[in-house]
């Protein structure tokens, strides 16, 4: 069973961030800047109530009695309290014998044209660390993009504003860009997880250092380019982020008003066609915020029982970098064009060719990935090199339509009929595990939007477990 190491960089990220956002706080309340204060507090505790919220959520503690857990979430110390507890049942992994484990079956990477399925013992105790696991995955996530990355971006902005970086300010920063880029690259990772859920999947060193250098590179081009623009333009960065928000939040509601699908009911059984509903924009929400920074590996799509697509679109993703290739170039422009003799130290044109710069060695590395260091390339349909060099061909349909093209290029821009075979529902939007069942004699039920555990009661001696992310399962007996 693995360590839970993931958990802990989650929580010590969450942790270190809150603790220098408040320190930084009390010294902007010290030199009587209230503004900064309150804007720094807000993207500390905004992102922290809706980490604890998803944690509660699930775990399910308001349908469990566990008064101080509940307490101690309304503390803002839920995250520790998680971590404790995964590190407890790592640490008590062998000393009791379970009843019951979960047999799991999973795909191997193809070799030779040939696929081998893989059967593996799941526990009870490594179920209730994958539950964890995920929480934390989900939680990286919204804690990066709707909490570390303005927080980054307003930072930075009080630097140039003020032509200094006392020692807080700057540890926030660094601190904020690391959590950024690793939820960006759990974003990834739980993508490539979600779309490969019938496949063990083993992700090796060189990928997470090829995807820790294209998101390193990528946000941090984006925020300087944002505060740059800002600091001379501040009237107009407001329409700026307030498109680029509107559009990706609106993008999957007219996907799925263009699709003619009916309402998703599958997203948890005790919500409302209202809870419904929140949940579905607080998961557009989160999507724009993340595309307003970066590429979202995970793309939502809200006609699909998963909420995901699944599919490997080339040409959105070479779209979506064109675009933000120019939007920067055009901002940079604009910054160079209206720049006071605030920033007369800087040599204004080398500055904007290193930012374009850093943007195209982020797509460099992104490329490499997929090229190279992506688990599951060959799994592709098609190669990301020939996909790419179809999109200039796919641009060519505005002008001249041709019989060949124009499939190829309705298939990448409108999502499938209803009436299309639909692919496994894994009731969930974000991560699919490695090992999709569990089964738990225990009175507890862990149920997320992806990742489902289910109670088999004690007194069964071979039930078939539940089916899910395309792994079939047999509960097993040990004791007789």
């Amino acid at each position: 069973m693995r360590l839970p190491s993931s958990i802990f960089v989650s929580v010590s990220l969450f942790t270190a961030e809150t603790t220098a956002a408040l320190y930084l706080s009390s010294t902007y309340r010290s030199a009587g800047d209230q503004i900064w204060q309150g804007l720094t507090l807000l993207f500390t505790l905004v992102p922290s109530v809706l980490v604890q919220l998803t944690l509660t959520f699930i775990h399910r503690d308001l349908s469990r009695d566990r008064p101080l857990v509940l307490l101690l979430h309304i503390l803002q110390l839920g995250p520790i309290v998680r971590c404790l507890e995964a590190f407890c049942i790592y640490g008590s992994v062998g000393r009791v014998e379970e009843p019951y484990v979960s047999i799991t079956r999973k795909k191997q990477m193809p070799r030779g044209g040939q696929s081998e399925e893989v059967e593996r013992q799941v526990g009870q105790a490594e179920g209730k660390l994958f539950t964890h696991r995920a929480a934390f995955a989900r939680t990286s996530v919204i804690q990066a993009f709707l909490g570390s990355a303005p927080q980054l971006t307003l930072q930075l902005y009080i630097c140039v504003l003020q032509q200094g970086v006392s020692i807080g300010r700057g540890t926030l920063m660094v601190i904020s860009l690391l959590s950024i880029v690793y939820g960006a690259l759990r974003c990834n990772i739980l993508a490539i997880k979600i779309k490969y859920d019938d496949y063990e999947v083993d992700v090796r060193p060189m990928a997470y250092f090829c995807i820790f250098l294209w998101r390193s590179f990528e946000i941090a081009t984006r925020v300087v380019v944002l505060v740059l623009f800002s600091s001379v333009l501040q009237l107009w960065v407001l329409p700026v982020v307030l498109l680029n928000f509107l559009i990706f939040f609106l993008y999957p509601w007219v996907l799925f008003w263009k699709s003619h699908s009916p309402f998703p009911e599958n997203i948890e059984k005790t919500l409302t066609r209202v809870g419904t509903t929140i949940v579905l924009c607080l998961l557009t929400f989160l999507y724009a915020g993340i595309n307003m920074f970066c590429w979202s590996a995970v793309q939502l799509k809200l006609n699909d029982p998963d909420l995901i697509n699944k599919s490997q679109n080339w040409y959105r993703m070479a779209v979506y970098y064109m675009l933000r290739f120019v939007e920067n170039a055009s901002l940079l422009l604009l910054w160079y064009v209206y720049k006071t003799d605030f920033y007369k130290f800087i040599c204004a044109p080398l500055l904007v060719l290193q930012l374009l710069v850093a943007y195209a060695i982020a797509i460099f590395f992104m490329l490499v990935f997929y090229q190279f260091c992506h688990p599951c390339r060959k799994l592709f349909s098609s190669s990301m090199t020939q996909g790419l060099w179809d999109c200039p061909s796919l641009l060519c349909l505005l002008c001249t339509p041709s019989p060949q093209s124009r499939p190829i290029g309705n298939a990448a821009l409108e999502p499938p009929s209803p009436t299309s075979p639909k692919e496994p529902a894994n009731e969930g939007a974000y991560e699919t595990p490695n090992d999709t069942t569990y089964d738990i004699p225990n009175d507890t039920t862990y149920d997320m939007l992806n990742d489902t555990i289910y109670d088999i009661p004690n007194d069964m001696g071979h039930n078939i477990g539940s089916e899910m992310n395309g792994g079939v399962s047999h509960s097993v007996s040990c004791n007789p």
